[in-house]
């Protein structure tokens, strides 16, 4: 058995961070995770949540940036690191040590998967590059993330709020005479994370081909222009930029905002039989039938009229009577909810979108798929900065420490 089957077995058979002895669909997995603030870690947590045991490499005394990032905290430190480290270990290492430069590339020697942030070329100054360690490891699956890759722009520091701003999503964010203006969260960074997971997920299905690991590279400014969808294909195809339209869809109407008499609704209109039952609901039928109206594209091109109309009559009732007419005649429609009304909706329909994590340190917004019929482990809770770090230093340092025999042969 080579080291990395040694790891998996230690993976499934000592749970060290002491999470729920379930397995998950990646039990098995180890991943060594030198990355920090968002997007690595999501990336990692995700793979927590299917089983995986991540070891989380982090500073001496400092720790990810991200604990530091608040108010807010709990008595258990900043909900920004909790929001995406839970189920993870966490150990201590000075790459500048030899000794722990030693351990750390053990670790990386024993991994089914690598994820690091660093400065292009940093891993590699270390001899944690992928070319330095597929001879040991060839089964290693390492992912570099980076703002602006690893070429001309390998120099340039990759912030969320940066890429949104250099990569366009501002420019089409907020309203028509307003500032160009971010996405309420660091949405490039939750985008990212979620294409190194898949990218991830693709590469250790592959390895079951081909018994080969792979080198992966994920920028933000990659991941966000693939997240443009649209508007960056209309950009391809006409050479025209779309401009920020507020809360308005540049190809659909009525797909925006609309007021009723206390507050606003969101009504989206995406056919025109949506938009005759939103007039049947309305009392306006005779709208469906206007010639400004009676398409999708002629209601793009008359928005401003269209929108006077329906506001005028919504201004008769308030927006929860309206939304739950709409709903029952089957036009998509919702109120603006806030983030703890948004959670609690999706309590109520039974989607459960929280988990208690043990230990006091209450609940957290749990990964959005649902395994039906398979359960998955329980997730500890985020560590403490080096909490696992005498358990993992002993276990690097004797290969043979705590390890179980061999159940299997691993190629």
């Amino acid at each position: 058995m080579n080291q990395r089957g040694a790891a998996a077995t230690l993976k499934s058979c000592v749970p060290a961070n002491g999470r729920s002895t379930v397995t998950g669909p990646l039990e098995g997995i180890l991943v060594a995770d030198f990355s920090r603030v968002l997007a690595g870690p999501l990336a990692s947590m995700t793979l927590s949540d299917l089983g995986a045991r991540v070891i989380k490499v982090e500073r001496p005394g400092h720790g990810d940036d991200t604990r530091a990032w608040g108010p807010p905290f709990t008595e258990h430190g900043s909900t920004y690191f909790a929001s995406v480290n839970r189920g993870k270990e966490s150990i201590t290492l000075d790459l500048g040590d030899p000794e722990d430069l030693r351990l750390a590339r053990e670790l990386a020697l024993r991994a089914d998967v690598l994820l690091e942030n660093f400065t292009p070329g940093t891993m590699e100054r270390f001899g944690l590059g992928f070319d330095q360690l597929r001879a040991a490891n060839p089964g290693l699956v390492h992912c570099s993330i980076t703002g602006f890759g690893t070429e001309a722009g390998a120099r340039m520091l990759g912030y969320d709020f940066v890429v949104q701003a250099v990569g366009g999503l501002m420019s089409v964010t907020g309203q028509p005479d307003g500032e160009p203006t971010k996405v309420g969260v660091a949405l490039v960074d939750v985008l990212t994370g979620k294409d190194v997971a898949a990218g991830v997920l693709a590469a250790l299905f592959a390895r079951e081909r081909t018994g080969r690991g792979q080198r992966l590279e994920v920028s933000l400014l990659t991941s966000l222009l693939g997240a443009l969808v649209n508007q960056g294909q209309a950009t391809l195809a006409t050479g025209t930029p779309p401009r920020a339209m507020g809360n308005q869809h540049p190809s659909i109407a009525p797909y925006e905002t609309l007021q009723a008499a206390d507050r606003p609704l969101a009504v989206a209109c995406g056919n025109d039989l949506q938009f005759g039952r939103l007039c049947g609901v309305l009392d306006r039928p005779e709208l469906a039938d206007d010639p400004r109206f009676r398409t999708n594209p002629d209601r793009v091109a008359h928005r401003p009229e269209l929108i006077a109309d329906l506001e005028a009559a919504l201004a008769a009732r308030n927006a929860e009577d309206w939304v739950a007419d709409l709903t029952a005649a089957g036009v998509p429609a919702g109120p603006v909810n806030d983030i703890a009304r948004a959670i609690e909706l999706a309590a109520e329909l039974g989607l459960d979108p929280t988990i208690e994590l043990p230990d006091g340190h209450g609940r957290q917004l749990r990964h959005p798929v649902r395994w039906v019929g398979t359960e998955l482990p329980e997730p500890s809770p985020p560590p403490a900065l080096g909490e696992q770090d005498a358990a993992v230093r002993a276990w690097l340092a004797d290969p043979a420490h705590d390890s179980p025999a061999p159940t299997k042969e691993t190629r």
